[in-house]
């Protein structure tokens, strides 16, 4: 009998286990990629900025404690959202990455912290940091190209690595030069910054949609970006916004020594910097400088005129910037400091169980709405039905809850002196409210489960709509709505239905052409669209089938090194046997670890799956398989240890480990953790030990730090 527990959310990470961690981490993937898809795709988000940080920042401080656990779908390896389907892609050459957030003093010294052991000139303290400090301004991410000071293309931020083009939109707004004032900028120059909206435009915007019968925007930021992403730039033309500079992303010569000196230029060259800013210079642990901006800035937030939720921290010098390089999703060089959050009181009207992919029950806190910070909060998870016992929370409670904080919306506490006479403790359901299968909790675990399995809806038809999403196998005109329809019917119960789909038409049911809605021409254009979608890359196959922590970048992972479908199996069939030498090769994949490859084997050890498997790839009855997976192509580049797996031991004396880690990863090399004999390289400086030994026992090629630097053309 598991033991009553304290709710996972709230249990300081410090105390959570292993199991808690990676069952908490899972969840927070799910609920951050939910709401960036709100934010990003429809521009209605449902929760604040604030709200949405604090689920980033659980993350983080989990991920921070339970390295190994890291998913690779983990919000911290992501950014933004894929660009919307009406608007042509334009790729990023420079990407255009998000901003790890601070919401202490002492994360900001963290940070810097971080920086000094990262290089090794500034572990010095006494050597000054010069951080250039600027607001936060809460608007939407573009990139402005310029050819020879002429404007040529503007791009959203998408998901980082490709946005949308809105160049007909960002040419009606009035502070985007057209052409460069002035003279000595770079032949190409993209400009980054916010498209953003004053208080009083927005004010005034709001009341004409209510004139006019329109829907009010919810806040500044939702009206720029709804404005901005019009398909109708005179929509666009017809809304007050602005452009603010802070940045830029690929230059072809650089034109400033510092981010502050470059700033300065492009203030000249005709645009509206972001202001007001500040320069500081840091020696030793003293950030007494970056307070004293941080709460300058907090104080005259309500006069600036427009939106901002923090400030903007930069390291100065642009060859340091160039040397810390980027993480997954941020820059190392850069980090945004948060404004605190704020609390509310209301009532629960009414608590509700939701079903979730994997079967897991989710509590939900309705609650009667109430504004908290020009953001309407309507509905709170609650987690488990330990958090409840533990919170004794109960239908028709008012309580406290909190824009910010370990999970938001959150509900912090009960008021029991306003609690009514005639309720009761709730009781959590015993049966699925889906499929009204059994409800268990396994040993060790918080949450409920329905037993469900395959034959729940909640879970059957979410797993489907994965498998036919945009990053998945991208089947146009099979959508969450038509999924749902066809699993209704009894027309798609797997993924193999969806490729025999054509073949069964008027069979089972009356034929596509005569269902309501539909006709001969919408029928033939998605029978075509799941035979366009019958080949499809090895990566993009693993991510579709759904396994447990296997998100894009691990499917990448995966498909990159095993490189053909044939291979993946045959070394995850090998790798059942933990002493199998595939187990070590597969454990060794740089971002993969234990739990991980228990999920990846488990999957593919699971009969049912293997038939599903079976039924997609290999032929059958003589005929061709339903779908083709191609094999994996590694992208070309010129150095020499490009598509390379490298194992760094010992201690390093040119840089930092992970200096050395980013450097290796950005000339198109695998970083590994562990030596196999799919290692090329293993890099052994002093104190090396079990691994420098593994590697000469295996006749593997072993460099010194100096050979390494050498081998990559950075020998000194």
């Amino acid at each position: 009998m598991a033991q009553n527990r304290t709710a996972l959310f709230e249990i300081p990470v410090e105390r959570l286990s292993e199991s808690d961690a990676r069952s908490e981490l899972k969840e927070l993937a799910e609920l951050i990629a939910h709401h960036d898809r709100l934010y990003h795709d429809k521009d209605a988000p449902e929760i604040s900025d604030a709200e949405y940080d604090a689920l980033r920042q659980r993350n983080a401080a989990i991920e921070a404690r339970f390295s190994e656990l890291i998913l690779p779908e983990s919000p911290s390896r992501k950014v933004g959202a894929a660009p919307a389907a009406g608007f042509k892609k334009v790729p990023h050459r420079v990407p255009m990455l998000s901003l790890d957030n601070a919401f202490t003093a002492e994360d900001v010294f963290d940070w810097l912290d971080s920086i000094r052991n990262f290089l090794r000139e500034l572990k010095d303290p006494e050597v000054a940091i010069e951080i250039l400090c600027e607001p936060k301004i809460d608007g939407l991410s573009c990139s402005l190209r310029y050819e020879q000071g002429k404007l040529v293309g503007a791009a959203t931020r998408g998901n980082g690595v490709e946005g949308e083009d809105v160049t007909a939109n960002v040419m009606t707004i009035t502070d985007v030069p057209r052409t460069l004032k002035g003279g000595g900028w770079p032949e190409v120059l993209e400009v980054r910054g916010e498209v953003y909206m004053t208080d009083v435009d927005f004010l005034n915007l709001n009341a004409q949609q209510e004139a006019a019968g329109a829907k009010r925007f919810a806040n500044p930021r939702n009206a720029a970006a709804g404005s901005l992403r019009q398909l109708d730039s005179a929509i666009t033309a017809a809304r007050p916004l602005r452009f603010t500079a802070h940045g830029w992303g690929e230059i072809s010569e650089p034109f400033a020594k510092t981010q502050s000196e470059a700033l300065g230029k492009i203030k000249r060259w005709g645009f509206q910097p972001n202001e007001p800013s500040r320069g500081v210079r840091i020696v030793d642990a003293d950030i007494g400088e970056l307070s004293a901006y941080y709460n300058d800035i907090e104080q005259k937030r309500s006069g600036l005129g427009f939106s901002i939720d923090g400030t903007v921290l930069k390291v100065d010098r642009l060859d340091w910037q160039i040397r810390l390089g980027r993480a997954s999703r941020s820059p190392r060089w850069a980090i945004a400091w948060k404004f605190a959050p704020e609390r509310a009181v209301t009532v629960i009207e009414d608590i509700q169980c939701q079903v979730g992919r994997s079967g897991k029950i989710t509590p939900v806190a309705h609650l009667r709405p109430i504004n908290v910070g020009g953001v309407l909060v309507k509905r709170a998870t609650l987690h488990n039905a330990d958090e409840i016992a533990r919170k004794e929370i109960r239908i028709g409670d008012t309580v406290i809850i909190q824009r910010a904080g370990d999970v938001i919306p959150q509900v912090v506490e009960a008021v029991p002196e306003k609690r009514p006479a005639e309720s009761a403790p709730y009781r959590f359901p015993e049966q699925c409210p889906v499929c009204g299968s059994r409800l268990i909790r396994e040993d060790g675990q918080v949450d409920m489960v329905c037993t469900g399995g395959l034959v729940c809806a909640a879970q059957v038809v979410e797993r489907l709509k994965h498998f036919a999403s945009r990053d998945a196998f991208d089947i146009e005109g099979l959508g969450e709505k038509n999924i749902e329809t066809f699993h209704s019917q009894g027309l798609i119960k797997t993924p193999v239905d969806i490729f025999t789909l054509e073949a069964r038409d008027g069979r089972e049911l009356p034929p596509l052409r005569e269902w309501d809605g539909w006709g001969e021409k919408s029928a033939r254009k998605l029978f075509d669209a799941i035979q366009r979608t019958r080949t499809i890359p090895l990566d993009r196959f693993i991510y579709a089938l759904g396994i447990h922590q296997v998100g894009q970048a691990t499917a990448r992972l995966l498909a990159k090194h095993y490189l053909s479908l044939s291979h993946w199996r045959a070394g995850m069939d090998a790798a059942q046997d933990p002493d199998a030498e595939a187990r070590a090769e597969l454990l060794s994949i740089s971002g993969i670890g234990a739990s991980m490859v228990d999920d990846i084997l488990g999957f593919v050890a699971e009969p049912h799956n293997r038939e599903v498997l079976d039924a997609l790839s290999l032929p059958r009855d003589g005929q061709a398989p339903l779908v083709t997976v191609t094999d994996f192509e590694r992208t070309s580049t010129a150095s020499p240890v490009a598509g390379k797996t490298v194992v760094f031991t010992g201690s390093l004396q040119a840089m930092s480990r992970s200096e050395a880690k980013a450097q290796a990863e950005a000339l198109g090399a695998n970083v590994a953790g562990a030596v196999s004999q799919k290692t090329d390289y293993v890099v052994a400086g002093p104190g090396a030990g079990s691994k420098e030994k593994k590697a000469r026992e295996l006749g593997l090629t072993v460099l010194t730090e100096p050979e390494w630097l050498e081998l990559i053309g950075r020998g000194r």
